[in-house]
């Protein structure tokens, strides 16, 4: 048994199917293996200059009027940036949350000891924005919206066309984390009255983990003021050091370089639309096949964003043995967070993932349920 896994492994990595970090394509991947760059070099800030303007095309909407800013962070790096540079000490920001990530903006602005108002719903229901107009509509001092695009705790997309459709009605500017949905959902800039969105390298982009960005609207960086007590995480300062591609603390190169491997790998294959109906049709057929195989869905299915599912475990099985049963079969999967652990798990199907590998993937997890 064991020299037929390693046969497998040799012709495929184990497949990882959490949420980011993703399985790289053999493209990306050798782009590890290419010369070292030092970040005081003009190549590498040529690089990145490419990256942001790349960055800025996957969203055409954002080319003209938002900048790219790189950070060498996990996607929290780039979220805790804005909150740090745009989110007031004079005012409010309105943080709606229905899951771990919108919580963590919480916990951001009270560590940084700004003033917000939290409208917080179950983790297995949608935000609440019946509650979030409410306060919209007797709280002068709220001056900034922040939600969850793409909500990972259970894998709901969130309803940002309403969300949107508020934040323009009272004239609030959103602050976005779409960490785990920029370059695999649609993201309206304008309608959804965004002012800054963060996102990563390592999920729907597909490149390694050491990268992570914030599109902000260029105005509000040439115009604003950085409300940030940090010196790493200050927007304003990093968007004026990298107009020429140097920033003033050492990137990490060697993922810059994958990440513009991705990003030009992404573009080939049809821009964000064309991976969202990839994930899409892959996410699809893993709900199909595992409901034929008893093992339930956590949400209503058109909750569920493209490429992440929360399934119920299967009756008698623990998440250990889930798990363990399919990464010996060459799959990676994650657990529920917190008071879920032992009720779901997760699929995420962002990366390199091929339909043989989704065969194998189905085949296992019957084996598990039998």
């Amino acid at each position: 048994m064991k020299s037929e896994k390693r046969s497998v492994n040799q012709v495929r990595p184990t497949i990882l199917l959490n949420p980011g970090p993703v399985t790289l394509s053999d493209r990306v991947r050798r782009k590890f293996l290419e010369e070292d760059l030092c970040h005081r070099e003009p190549e590498f800030a040529d690089l990145v200059l490419d990256i942001k303007a790349r960055l800025r095309r996957v969203y055409p909407e954002a080319e003209a009027q938002y900048e790219a800013i790189l950070f060498t962070g996990s996607g929290t790096c780039a979220v805790e940036a804005i909150f740090q540079s745009l989110a007031p000490r004079k005012g409010k920001t309105l943080v709606i949350a229905n899951g771990v990530y919108g919580e963590r903006i919480a916990s951001m602005l009270e560590v940084q000891g700004k003033p917000y108002v939290l409208v917080k719903s179950a983790w297995p229901e949608p935000m609440n924005l019946v509650e979030a107009e409410r306060i919209l509509q007797r709280d002068s001092s709220i001056t900034h919206v922040a939600a969850i695009h793409n909500e990972t705790t259970t894998g709901r997309l969130n309803d940002l066309q309403s969300l949107g459709a508020l934040c323009r009605r009272y004239g609030k500017p959103l602050l976005l984390d779409t960490v785990s949905s920029f370059a695999g959902e649609e993201i309206r800039f304008t309608e959804w009255n965004v002012a800054a969105l963060a996102s990563v390298a390592n999920k729907c982009i597909h490149g390694a983990p050491g990268i992570c960005f914030v599109l902000a609207r260029k105005d509000l960086l040439e115009d604003g003021t950085t409300e940030a007590s940090s010196l790493y995480l200050d927007l304003f300062k990093m968007y004026k050091e990298q107009k020429t591609g140097f920033s003033p603390f050492t990137q990490a190169t060697h993922i810059c370089v994958l990440l513009q491997e991705a990003l030009k790998e992404l573009e080939e294959a049809g821009g964000w639309q064309s991976r969202r109906a990839r994930y899409r049709e892959i996410s699809s057929r893993i709900r199909r096949e595992f409901q034929a195989l008893g093992i339930e869905l956590f949400l209503p299915e058109e909750a569920y964003c493209s490429m992440l599912t929360s399934f119920q475990l299967p009756a008698g099985r623990t998440y250990e043995q889930v798990h363990d049963a399919l990464k010996a079969a060459g799959f990676v999967i994650y657990a529920g967070q917190a008071g879920l652990y032992h009720s779901i798990f997760r699929i995420a199907n962002m990366g390199d993932i091929k339909d043989s590998d989704v065969d194998r993937l189905i085949e296992a997890m019957g084996t598990v349920v039998r």
